[in-house]
């Protein structure tokens, strides 16, 4: 896939010889569709940002929030989707998924802020269902995320910023054996802007050995991640026009969490006359307690409406493949094949909380849950100006609930065939034009697969959820190099979701989702007019409505129309360099008839600093340059405050992006 490249960074992804463990085999370098890309680590790296999420934004198209604490899973919106936590967007870590099926808080649940981005060597997107090798959570797309092996030299850095930022990072790499082994630990403090402090207390950690390359060796890594932190909540609008509270306030200053992830993971690669096989294999476990209040006083007029969500997991699994090349009628053909499997034993729990203390339980599970796919796809070449890929997935979903309310134990099981293809047309003049088509799916909290009465009062009945849901989806578009210096790509989209009954973490029931149809364009460019010098416009539309009749009406709340972003980089490997990033998250719906819409948000991130020959760097970044008094994320819904009716108050609220700060790193290359 096109390598965007950026001014130099002094991350580990922008070392020479650093390699990396992709694990997409020999097809990953012929794009397979015109909003498929590979970003390096020294373009996510070259542009400032304000928590490890947003380095994910260097994805054309992607948004990432965070509306409560710097522990928490950020929120993430793409081609028309609200994607709450993760649903419908598939990240992945060298190989590990990081979205959580059957997740105390949400499904699909993906928290990234274990994230190291100074050892990213590449960010490999591919958005749609068109894609044999992904399952589940990639409708609207998926996110692989490599590390470095090795560090061209050792890195020691410290940051010290606005609102009691504090980070420390020191990673380096060293010869043992016939390998290399990297290590790298990060600490971080940040009480940000708010009356109450985020007070977070972060510690990272990361160690690989790692020998031969990315075709033909193999990599063990172990992760350890730790992270507890107060949040401060979105907050109804209401309460700040009242004067209650400043935009910067809380109304529930005992809202926050814990969390915590152990991970060991290995790759395995080889090539040889009969193709390139590629197995990599994950254990890991993962903690996490959360304290939130949205509605204040709605549910519970006397204790409040504090609730404690809690996942306790171990998650097993690998991913097998093998490509091979071959020739059909004399034609040029390579076929893969693969298996992927995936186990998780959970404990999961929903608890009503005042200032964190138990008052009682609503729903109690042990859930154990895998699933298996099976897949593979040929690509032929037939002509030289005409290749074609046709795929075949079949997923199978099952396990078991074990609920405190015995009436919603029991299994569930299902399984999807999803039939993908692809065509490319082209070269002519450093252009190519790309058609795709495919069906996928996702899953569902399998606690609603198995529910039948609400677990609040034990008799209500409700009706049981689809363990897995439909996608379907189709693309064209065009890339160019045809201007000198120049990359650009045009694709237009269409995705279909089927209407599915949902699980709901923060009630523990379920309700009702409408079928829904997005259709959009994104506009990608990159300009790199000096070695030194770029600049990157990325552009995306998206129509998103629900396609039943309701009276409601069809918009679907939280989709975002418009989304863009653009960035100036320029630097070299000494002396001055410096960034300008821009991003716009364009107004959203906050209910279905349109007439309560968000605000839209346009904020600015600088960054210059100076490279001395000796290895020193000293950087300055600015977040949110001009001061924008803009929300980072909006709902629509009700609540109550002390003193309003019993019924609760409809209201927007917000969560507002932090004031300007300003951040400087010293670091050094040794």
């Amino acid at each position: 896939m096109r390598n965007r490249t950026a001014a130099r960074s002094d991350s580990a992804a922008a070392g020479d010889g650093a390699t990396g463990a992709s694990r997409d085999g020999p097809s990953t370098s012929q794009p397979t569709a015109a909003s498929a890309i590979r970003i390096s680590g020294a373009e996510v790296n070259a542009v400032p940002f304000s928590r490890p999420g947003e380095a994910l934004e260097v994805v054309p198209g992607l948004i990432v929030t965070q509306h409560s604490g710097e522990g928490k899973a950020n929120q993430y919106f793409l081609r028309g989707f609200n994607l709450d936590h993760g649903t419908d967007l598939a990240i992945s870590v060298d190989g590990m998924p990081v979205n959580m099926p059957t997740h105390g808080h949400g499904q699909g649940y993906a928290d990234i802020n274990f994230l190291v981005p100074e050892l990213i060597q590449s960010v490999n997107v591919r958005k749609g269902p068109y894609f044999a090798d992904q399952g589940d959570f990639a409708s609207a797309g998926a996110v692989a995320i490599d590390y470095v092996n090795k560090l061209p030299k050792n890195i020691a850095e410290m940051t010290f910023g606005s609102f009691g930022y504090r980070r420390a990072l020191a990673a380096g790499s060293t010869a043992v054996g016939a390998g290399t082994l990297l290590t790298a630990i990060e600490a971080a403090k940040y009480d940000g802007p708010w009356q109450v402090p985020d007070d977070v207390r972060k510690l990272n950690g990361v160690m690989r050995y790692s020998q031969g390359t990315a075709t033909d060796g193999v990599t063990l890594t172990a992760m350890a991640y730790s992270n507890g932190w107060n949040s401060t909540d979105q907050v109804p609008q209401r309460a700040i026009d009242q004067g209650l509270i400043s935009r910067l306030g809380t109304l529930d200053p005992t809202d926050g969490g814990t969390s915590s992830r152990f991970s060991l993971s290995g790759n395995w690669a080889q090539s040889g006359d009969y193709g390139q096989t590629n197995v990599s294999a994950y254990v890991l476990r993962s903690d996490l307690q959360l304290f939130n209040d949205f509605t204040y006083f709605l549910d519970n007029p006397v204790n409040g409406d504090q609730f404690s969500q809690l996942d306790r997991r171990t998650v097993g699994g690998f991913d097998a493949r093998h490509a091979f090349d071959w020739r059909f009628a004399g034609l040029e053909t390579q076929t893969r094949v693969g298996v992927q499997s995936r186990y998780d034993d959970i404990h999961v729990g929903l608890f009503k909380t005042e200032q964190r203390e138990w008052l009682s339980t609503v729903r109690d599970d042990r859930v154990q849950e895998g699933n298996v796919g099976l897949w593979t796809d040929t690509t032929t070449r037939w002509t030289n100006w005409l290749r074609t890929t046709v795929g075949i997935r079949e997923d199978f979903f099952a396990g078991h609930v074990f609920s405190d309310t015995p009436q919603n134990s029991g299994n569930a099981q299902a399984a999807m065939t999803s039939p993908k293809a692809g065509i490319v047309l082209g070269p002519w003049y450093k252009t190519e034009f790309y058609g795709n088509a495919g069906y996928g799916l996702h899953s569902n909290d399998i606690r609603g697969a198995t529910i039948t009465v609400d677990p609040n009062d034990k008799t209500t009945p409700l009706e049981r959820v689809p363990l897995l849901v439909r996608s379907r989806g189709a693309e064209l578009g065009i890339r160019t190099k045809a201007v000198e210096a120049v990359t650009s790509s045009l694709a237009v989209f269409v995705l279909d979701f089927d209407s599915e009954l949902l699980f709901v973490g923060d009630a523990g029931t379920t309700e009702p989702s409408r079928p829904s149809r997005r259709v959009g364009v994104e506009w990608t460019n990159q300009y790199k007019p000096l070695p030194w010098l770029t600049v990157d416009l990325d552009v995306a539309y998206t129509r998103a409505r629900f396609t039943d009749f309701d009276p409601a009406g069809d918009r679907i709340p939280g989709a975002p129309a418009w989304v863009a972003s653009g960035a100036v980089t320029l630097g070299g490997d000494t002396g001055w360099f410096g960034a300008l990033k821009a991003r716009y998250f364009g107004p959203r719906p906050l209910i279905e008839d349109d007439s309560i819409r968000s605000l839209q948000s346009l904020i600015f991130n600088a960054r210059a600093g100076y490279r001395f020959d000796n290895g020193l760097r000293v950087q300055l970044d600015v977040l949110n340059l001009f001061n924008a008094q803009t929300n980072q994320i909006e709902y629509y819904y009700l609540s109550r405050l002390p003193g309003e009716p019993i019924d609760g108050v409809a209201d927007r609220h917000v969560h507002p992006a932090e004031p300007r700060a300003v951040r400087l790193t010293v670091a050094a290359r040794f």
